[in-house]
């Protein structure tokens, strides 16, 4: 199997450091507002190539952090006058439904910031001790030019940035490229106290702190979104180097933006559709099939169009896999391993292992579809059916079951509210709490308030 690395711009041969496991760290959401589909790239990539891995025989132990603190959070809880753990809370709840509605896994570890506090002023201290990061006046900042070999990962060179950068007004570093590992709290800002002062974690040190608490001082894949190679990951790079002395991650995984008019999706330009509006539009498989249609590596263009398309091709699809599978009654679906389904096999793993390239592989599944609904030989149906459901399918995450089993989540749970309001008016209070009971059993919370009832996870 080989992949890209960012780090050397080469495409390696992916040797994990332990024989057998693969430990990879994702970069996950800053949770001040919906996540869009241009979020979902980074999560259905790294989710499919986990799958992929784990197809593979190797033991995967996935991270994928929660930001729970950053001055987005902060305005937003400023701007709604909450808490803003609060604001934090309600985004993550919804960043769980929205990635069950695209079929992405939960990953073995998802670390919040917040949780880490005392971890990263440890970290820090030691940045300190060791040269690598100084005080100044509350704020603490990496000293850049402590480490040597700082922009080998995005390919910039020093004394560039130097000559870019400017020192904004309110930071109180040496020199403009240095970067901010702990702030001193503001006015109106939620802080933790620390040897400097009361604060809060800059954002670059908590993603170097989760990865290495969690998957060791160095791991195998560090993955993310183009955008983040710098600065972010440049210097989480460079602050877990020159901590441990040692590399970080060994490979680094970058897919490419999802752009809407020829400019990155984000929430900051508003230009973007929430998860949500675009599942509902057009199905899981639809954006999982948009997004593979395209290598990881390069960028893609919103477009409606294509995402019809996309919903056309896997209605399609999984019209031909049901009907088969109707058609077969009682009989089990499955077929014998035949040196046709070895061929099919090989040619699949062929295309994954050469850089997960997602695009040959979903032509090969439509390929199948096509067996499925074309082939004379009634046994060659079988096979190419068993690929799909039970091989091909389950990697990319797609045609698994039909969508129609798929249910709404929020529908049922406003159900039972309004069942159990009717047994509120009804003075049957016993019946009310049951409902109140069973749901939190299931991690369901009814919260009542002048607005309604709402629930979250």
């Amino acid at each position: 199997m080989k992949i890209t690395n960012t780090l050397t711009g080469k495409k390696e041969e992916l040797i994990p450091l332990n024989p057998g496991e693969v430990r990879i760290y994702v970069c996950g959401p800053t949770v001040y507002n919906f996540v869009h589909l241009g979020n979902s790239r980074p999560a259905i990539t790294f989710d499919t190539f986990r799958r992929y891995l784990e197809y593979s025989g190797y033991k995967v132990i996935l991270t994928q952090n929660f930001t729970d603190i950053d001055d987005k959070i902060i305005i937003k809880a400023n701007e709604e006058n909450v808490d803003s753990l609060e604001i934090a809370e309600r985004y993550i709840v919804q960043y769980w439904k929205d990635s069950m509605a695209l079929g992405i896994r939960p990953a073995n570890f998802h670390p919040r910031t917040t949780h880490y506090v005392d971890e990263i002023i440890e970290f820090i201290e030691d940045l300190i001790e060791k040269g690598h990061a100084y005080v100044s006046e509350g704020d603490v900042y990496f000293d850049v030019s402590s480490f040597d070999s700082y922009g080998k990962l995005s390919g910039r060179k020093l004394e560039d940035l130097i000559a870019g950068a400017r020192i904004q007004p309110g930071e109180r570093k040496k020199s403009p490229e240095d970067f901010a590992l702990w702030k001193a709290a503001k006015e109106n800002e939620p802080y933790w106290e620390s040897p400097w002062g009361k604060g809060r974690p800059g954002w670059h040190i908590e993603c170097s702190v989760m990865s290495t608490c969690i998957l060791g001082e160095s791991f195998d894949i560090h993955a993310g979104g183009s955008d983040l190679i710098f600065p972010h990951h440049e210097n989480e790079r460079a602050q877990s180097e020159a901590r441990y002395g040692k590399p970080f991650a060994k490979y680094w995984m970058h897919n490419g933006m999802m752009r809407f008019a020829g400019s990155k999706m984000s929430k900051s330009l508003g230009n973007f559709i929430t998860i949500k509006e675009a599942v509902k539009k057009y199905g899981k498989d639809a954006i999982r099939y948009f997004i593979f249609s395209k290598h990881y590596r390069s960028p893609i263009d919103y477009s409606e169009d294509l995402l019809q398309e996309a919903k056309t091709a896997v209605t399609r699809g999984n019209q031909i896999l049901n009907d088969f599978e109707q058609s077969l009654g009682d009989k089990q679906p499955f077929a014998r391993k035949s040196s046709w389904i070895s061929e099919k096999i090989a040619e699949f793993k062929a295309y994954l292992d050469d850089d997960f390239n997602t695009p040959k592989a979903l032509a090969l599944i439509f390929e199948m579809i096509n067996e499925v609904a074309n082939a004379s030989d009634e046994l060659r149906k079988l096979e190419a059916f068993h690929l799909v459901r039970n091989e091909f399918g389950p990697v990319l995450g797609i045609f698994e079951l039909p969508e129609s089993n798929h249910f709404d989540i929020d529908g049922l749970v406003k159900i039972l509210i309004d069942l159990r309001s009717q047994f509120r008016k009804e003075k049957n209070y016993e019946k009310s709490d049951e409902i109140r009971g069973r749901l939190m059993e299931l991690g369901i919370k009814l919260m009542d308030t002048p607005d309604g009832t709402k629930w979250s996870f």
